[in-house]
């Protein structure tokens, strides 16, 4: 998650919610459904995650 999430950020500074889920797509998480991981990536962004 860390490393694509940084790749990510490195390319597209400023990533749409999409652009986070897809990128974050490979990777297989049982815990959160995602949701705090998108929101994490988001708020590194320096962007709000949309209602």
């Amino acid at each position: 998650m860390l490393m694509s999430s940084t790749a990510l950020l490195a390319a597209t500074p400023k990533p749409s919610e999409d652009d986070v889920r897809l990128a974050l797509s490979g990777n297989l998480c049982r815990c959160t459904g995602y949701r705090k991981i998108v929101e994490a990536v988001m708020a590194a962004s320096g962007q709000p995650l949309r209602a």
